[in-house]
């Protein structure tokens, strides 16, 4: 197959790509930079910006299978910027595709565009769209996903979308490294009571469930049309999965906490105080993550196992162990 990622350059978007390389497909890949180190690999690098629908266009052109990646992810920033990138950005997707008659579009979404601020446990793909949003990202990312699924058509292009929890592994540069940093600097503090649980999905099988969701994409599976969640499929208690992180690291464990209440009110202070300030970097906290480092959310991926046979093949112990040959102390 000839396919296109958006994002190839980021760290779920390299996955991708390389396991579509190992596979026998041609790659293209659409990122704002450079990434020779993936035109080496034999990719054929398109730099470009989703904003722009013809870039977007000349990326989509030639090729059987989407997967679209790229996003703008953040607990703070101006709604237009998230809008632009994450909405309007993949309606240019989805009309590429159409224009092209690319057969098949894979979406990435996210877990929190069904998260409320509450408790998600075991909960499946039945779960609503919240009323109210905490942040953008989430917002943006939602309003994406339902026009994803709405583009779906047999016949003319199938698509689906996939929401991977918590992805970690090897060469990620921002949420394990934004651990590692916080620790180091003293400013990292368990949140809540600590004993939440989180579902977390390692790079290399979240990259998995992607290819799998494409090759499962035809007009008589129940795949097209349909979001998905993804994870390892055993969740974990969220502040020792971090401590063990940080250990791998040379790290003490986190000894200070916060109520979530106290988390929450102090995120919703300094949202404010940034808002009137017009400060575009993201505040220590916000009522966004409080609630998300507070609560638990982990999901039932019965329908992802059922429907295009989905399961990690990196274990959480595995994985923790490879991640450790990346970020151990030298």
């Amino acid at each position: 197959m000839h396919v296109l990622v958006t994002g190839a350059g980021g760290f779920l978007g390299r996955y991708i790509a390389e396991q579509s390389l190992a596979r026998g497909d041609r790659v293209r890949g659409l990122a704002r930079g450079e990434y020779p180190q993936l035109a080496d690999q034999g990719v054929e690098m398109i730099c470009g910006d989703l904003r722009d629908a013809e870039t977007v266009n000349q990326a989509c052109h030639g090729v059987d299978v989407v997967y679209h990646v790229a996003a703008i992810a953040g607990i703070w920033g101006p709604w237009q910027t998230f809008y632009d990138i994450n909405t309007l950005g993949t309606r240019h997707v989805i009309a590429a595709c159409r224009k092209h008659q690319v057969g098949r579009l894979v979406f990435t979404s996210s877990p929190s565009v069904t998260f409320d601020g509450h408790d998600q446990n075991g909960v499946d793909e039945s779960a609503p769209y919240p009323r109210r949003w905490l942040c953008h990202y989430p917002h943006t990312k939602a309003l994406a996903e339902q026009e994803v699924l709405a583009a779906d058509q047999p016949g003319e292009l199938l698509t689906c979308a996939l929401r991977p929890h918590l992805i970690w592994g090897p060469r990620d540069e921002h949420l394990i490294p934004r651990l590692i940093d916080r620790a180091r600097s003293g400013k990292l503090r368990r949140v809540g009571d600590g004993t939440n649980l989180v579902d977390v999905t390692y790079v290399d099988s979240a990259a998995e469930a992607h290819l799998q969701a494409a090759d499962a994409l035809t007009d008589n599976s129940p795949v097209h049309g349909r979001a998905y969640f993804i994870s390892q499929g055993e969740p974990v208690n969220c502040w020792d999965w971090i401590n063990e992180v940080l250990a791998l690291a040379g790290l003490a464990p986190i000894t200070k906490s916060i109520s979530a209440g106290g988390a929450y009110r102090i995120g919703a202070a300094m949202e404010g105080i940034w808002t009137l300030l017009r400060r575009h970097d993201e505040p220590r906290m916000t009522r966004f993550l409080a609630t998300q480092l507070s609560t638990s959310h982990y999901f039932d991926l019965s329908a992802a196992r059922e429907h295009f046979g989905y399961q990690p093949s990196i274990s959480l112990a595995e994985g923790m162990k490879r991640l450790a040959a990346d970020i151990a102390p030298s």
